[in-house]
């Protein structure tokens, strides 16, 4: 089974998203997981479908289901750390259930008003899955029923403490940038050779907002903690939560760790917080146009809650005057009668523009009105230093496959006192987060390796690579740059490692797709789970929206092409100034192509491609990944 997760993790990147080689790899590596569960079951895949749950999640499901329309396969049945429940349900009956949690990755189109829905199962899988444990559990299965078991029992329970597992590592004696760049040497994947246009070419990963790879430290604390009996899973899971207080200055007495399946789950968790005051106080949340799903739609389905929006600038910096005056407005002059802001839920860097938002301001504003603060820190944790004591943070929400830990675990990191849920669902909070051992033990070598290289370090890396694009794309005259863009921006210090750009002349999908097979490039392109930003940011008409709701209902299988969009590229730990130079160089190379009327008209207006052009590369690429495929199943 080791064999088969190294495998899918030196080709991994997020699903369903991003155009690389791996992306598509790790696509169909998860879609052949659920047929091979169903295969288990012995169910027909044409009547029944698999949706992947936590197991808090599938708690809160089965209640809306009938036991003789679904079954379930449980990590726990093979005696593995994941936190996986594999429910197969029929397929006319899952499509008339309700969501169980809302956020990234499950819907086609969302404006301020109207959500249309994904279709089943991503409909049902809120947030990036527990991907490379499902894929190993599949693995698992497929190993049960040729040999009749997993492990062998010699290598089993070679037992460590938790502190050997999570603090010794074959790198022990390096740090700050030596440590960074042994790192990058010891990258899982790092001599992934895909097929291009006209050649065979090294993989270089330009997605890593969308998920980050892993390290060999990291990996080798996976396959130890795998190894390990329940006592030593148990001291993992506490000491992680003290790797976690120290990384974020979140001291135990003050603040309490949560683990949890993901970001999304975690600001779920808040979202189910929220609730009506006895005193008939109706609960308020202030959101930013700036956010990720993830941090927006939990907040709407909650029954008696408000949600408010703060406007951003088109670089992505919140309005404080704003935010100060609906504060006010709500909570001290009481103009909307009994309703008062109980949240501020905002990001601390947009998952598009890869802006820094200034969390202390927001913290004083929010904190002076007697609200709380919820950072949603999917794309600040890898990159800045977070201090949850000294910046006043009620709630951080992050996620493991975000900080190079792509193993299903993430955090809601809470000041004591703020939740209110009783003692039975808050230990079934806590029991769903823990049972993936694996993630939480993954999560804190991560982070403990992080805060080895120091952030002083990783900014100054990223910032010079991200300076090294932008100063790139600006020079070429049919690109366009969004967010802080110009070397002498005395805002450039507010700018992460995230940057959305467009072609003038070609749609952002085709862009993105040839990207991936002139170069052997992994990006993104699209709307990036921030639908509402985007189309402040590309200045989208509102019948242009009207229309893309529309598409999402009648041709929905075109929607994602039809929406406008950007190209995103993220960068992480692991690239290199020569793969900055050599992206630059496909993005030169595919601007000076002639293009269409056609595709001049799309690329004006920001628009994707409705049909993309069937080339000889897509064709090397889909055999490659169909034999990567056949390897790990």
């Amino acid at each position: 089974m080791e064999l088969a997760v190294y495998s899918a993790l030196k080709t991994y990147s997020n699903v369903h998203r991003g155009t690389g080689h791996n992306s598509m790899v790790t696509t169909e590596l998860f879609e052949r997981a659920r047929k091979i569960i169903l295969k288990y079951l012995r169910l027909n895949e044409k009547k029944y479908v698999v949706v992947f749950c936590s197991p808090r999640r599938y708690k809160i499901f089965k209640v809306q289901l009938k036991s003789f329309n679904y079954f379930v396969v449980s990590s726990k049945d093979f005696d593995l750390p994941f936190g996986i429940r594999a429910l197969a349900v029929k397929k006319k009956y899952l499509k008339k259930r309700s969501v169980v949690y809302t956020g990234g990755g499950m819907i086609k189109h969302v404006t301020a008003n109207y959500i249309v829905w994904a279709d089943i199962p991503e409909r049902f899988e809120a947030g990036t899955p527990n991907i490379v444990n499902i894929i190993a559990l599949a693995k698992a299965i497929q190993l049960v029923n040729q040999f009749g078991k997993i492990f062998n029992k010699k290598l089993r329970y070679l037992v460590k403490t938790s502190k050997e597992i999570l603090y010794n590592d074959e790198m022990l004696e390096y740090s700050g940038l030596k440590l960074l760049h042994k790192l990058r040497k010891s990258l899982i994947g790092h001599d992934v050779r895909v097929p291009t246009e006209k050649t065979i070419k090294k993989f270089i990963n330009l997605d890593n907002a969308a998920s980050t790879p892993s390290f060999l430290p990291i990996w080798n604390t996976y396959r130890t903690t795998l190894m390990q009996p329940n006592e030593v899973h148990k001291e993992i899971i506490e000491e992680v939560k003290h790797i976690c207080a120290k990384f974020f200055n979140a001291p135990s007495d003050k603040y309490e760790v949560i683990f949890t399946s993901n970001t999304t789950e975690a600001v779920n968790i808040v979202a189910k917080n929220l609730t009506i005051h006895k005193d008939g106080l109706r609960p308020v949340v202030i959101n930013t146009l700036l956010e990720h799903h993830s941090n927006e739609l939990p907040f709407r389905s909650i029954p008696g809650v408000s949600l408010i929006r703060v406007s951003v600038s088109d670089e992505g910096f919140i309005n404080l005057d704003e935010l100060k005056m609906l504060l006010n407005d709500y909570n001290h002059t009481h103009k909307y009668g009994n309703k008062r802001v109980q949240l501020v839920a905002v990001s601390g860097v947009s998952n598009v523009l890869g802006t820094i938002n200034d969390l202390k301001s927001i913290s004083q504003i929010t904190h002076q009105y007697g609200a709380s603060l919820l950072i949603d820190a999917a794309q600040l944790v890898a990159h800045h230093k977070t201090d949850l004591l000294g910046t006043n943070i009620d709630y951080l929400v992050f996620s493991g496959h975000k900080v190079y830990a792509p193993f299903g675990s993430g955090a809601l990191i809470v000041r004591r006192g703020e939740l209110t849920f009783d003692t039975y669902e808050l230990n079934n909070i806590k029991s769903s987060g823990e049972e993936n051992v694996i993630g939480i033990a993954t999560l804190g070598k991560s982070l403990l390796l992080l805060r080895r290289i120091g952030f002083d370090v990783i900014e100054e890396y990223e910032r010079k690579l991200t300076e090294l694009i932008l100063d790139g794309l600006s020079k070429m005259e049919d690109v366009e740059v969004f967010g802080v863009k110009k070397l002498s921006s005395g805002d450039l210090d507010k700018r992460s490692s995230i940057i959305s750009f467009s072609m003038k002349k070609v749609p952002h999908n085709l862009a993105a797709k040839e990207i991936a097979e002139y170069g052997g490039i992994g990006v993104r392109s699209g709307c990036f789970c921030a639908h509402m930003l985007i189309q402040q940011i590309l200045k989208v008409q509102k019948i242009r929206a009207v229309g893309a709701r529309m598409t999402s209902i009648i041709i929905p299988a075109k929607t994602g092409m039809l929406l406008p969009g950007t190209i995103r590229v993220s960068i992480g730990i692991e690239n290199s100034e020569t793969e900055i130079m050599y992206f630059l160089q496909i993005v030169r190379q595919i601007i000076s192509k002639p293009r269409s009327n056609v595709n001049k008209i799309l690329a004006r207006i920001y628009n994707g491609a409705a049909t993309l052009p069937k080339t000889h590369a897509e064709e090397r690429i889909k055999t490659y990944v169909k034999s990567v495929v056949q390897k790990i199943f």
